[in-house]
């Protein structure tokens, strides 16, 4: 499980790492909202910790814009403030959990397994158009018709696909599905050639390609797959 922390406080940041990792959690962290968010673009998490008091951009309005982005990861909002209206606002904002610092240790892994338990037991599938695919069973389909894609055509997708309506830069993408393995200066075409793969899988015969380059930048799928 992907856990991303957004906190600037260095102290409690370190410490609930520390704590997460402990129970076996991938965990990174961002100490202010714009670096958060940049995170949030550019990766997939199953949890997003999220401080309401942060620099740059606070916490209520990175909520209000993954929200409305159509962005449904399961966020547990942090603050020091006892305020009842914080707490509501950031429940009808699309909070999924709020925890009043100070917290225990215990109570924190707590609310963290209760909502990736949540979200494991959500809707899998993410729909874009007449593309339909299914995070756990893997299956892809276009206008009901089945795809069959490679691990890599999968992960390429699916992460444009969590990504609907935004650029992701081919480096980005690269990243994403090699990993620590990928050298940008010996694999500098893989990505054009998977990507190129996965476009005629998913080509109909008389539409544009789902996929589209940004020239100079990577791809975007539209909000709408059109």
């Amino acid at each position: 499980m992907n856990i991303l922390i957004i906190d600037d406080e260095p102290y409690l940041l370190e410490k609930i790492q520390s704590l997460l990792v402990s129970e076996h959690y991938t965990v990174e962290t961002a100490a202010d909202g714009r670096q958060g968010l940049e995170k949030i673009w550019n990766d997939t998490y199953d949890l997003i910790l999220l401080d309401i008091m942060l620099p740059g951009i606070d916490g209520l309005k990175i909520l209000a814009e993954l929200r409305e982005d159509g962005i449904t990861t399961p966020v547990l909002m942090l603050t020091a403030k006892g305020d009842i209206e914080d707490k509501v606002k950031g429940l009808n904002l699309g909070a999924d959990d709020y925890l009043a610092k100070p917290f225990s240790p215990a109570e924190l892994l707590a609310r963290v397994r209760a909502l990736l338990r949540r979200g494991v037991t959500g809707n899998p599938v993410i729909e874009v158009g007449d593309i339909r695919l299914n995070t756990v069973s893997r299956e892809v389909t276009r206008n009901g018709q089945p795809l069959q894609l490679t691990a890599k055509e999968f992960a390429l997708l699916e992460f444009l696909l969590h990504n609907r309506g935004r650029a992701v830069s081919r480096f980005t993408l690269a990243e994403h599905v090699w990993g620590d393995n990928f050298d940008p200066f010996s694999m500098s075409n893989f990505i054009d050639v998977h990507m190129s793969k996965l476009r005629k899988k998913l080509k109909t015969t008389d539409d544009e390609p789902i996929i589209r380059t940004i020239r100079g930048f990577g791809y975007l799928i539209d909000r709408d797959g059109k």
